[in-house]
């Protein structure tokens, strides 16, 4: 069995880890944590292929260096992060459930009212790592949707199997699934 998959992502070449999430059903672990050079290089490439907006979002935790790059190279000196649970400095807090692939258990998304004042009106980026299934990519939808954001992009480093199929994504790399063989799954 393969136990990597490596592919080029904005130019630059990774190796990533195939990790089981149900019986001959493997994906390609992408987690760009730690990795400064895949970051930079990705916000770049992302914001190339962004359309023009105020505020971007992403769901915590993955996505965070990568909106902290892109929102630091166009300039903007604020984003959005839809925080796991409630933090006591939120007001007014608007919160959705998602069920995402990599965490094995339904979560809560929130935000606070300083979030939902930053959106409300505004031209708003979503933005994440990995769309896979769309579940989070709904979920961020809903709470931007709730506080009369409008949706201008929604954007990713990889898509997923079948979400790149999809034809609201913007992505930079098509990431296939696979058999536990490490072979992928068409």
């Amino acid at each position: 069995m393969k136990e990597f998959y490596t592919m080029e992502i904005a130019g630059v070449k990774r190796d990533l880890p195939l990790c089981s999430v149900a019986e001959d059903f493997y994906i390609a672990g992408f987690v760009m944590f730690g990795d400064v050079e895949i970051t930079k290089k990705a916000a770049e490439a992302l914001l190339k292929k962004a359309p023009e907006f105020d505020v971007m979002i992403t769901a915590e935790s993955k996505g965070i260096p990568l909106l902290y790059e892109m929102a630091r190279q166009a300039g903007h000196n604020y984003y959005v992060v839809a925080r796991k649970g409630p933090k006591v400095y939120m007001k007014d807090i608007i919160t959705t459930e998602v069920d995402s692939i990599t965490t094995r258990h339904t979560q809560t998304l929130c935000i606070g009212k300083t979030e939902a004042d930053a959106m409300r009106g505004k031209r708003v980026l979503i933005v994440d790592d990995v769309i896979s299934t769309g579940e989070s990519l709904a979920a961020l939808e809903t709470l931007v949707n709730q506080v009369g954001g409008n949706i201008v992009g929604k954007m990713a480093v990889l898509a997923e199997g079948d979400a790149a199929n999809r034809d609201d994504l913007i992505y930079l790399e098509k990431l296939p699934v696979f058999h536990a063989d490490g072979s992928v799954i068409e």
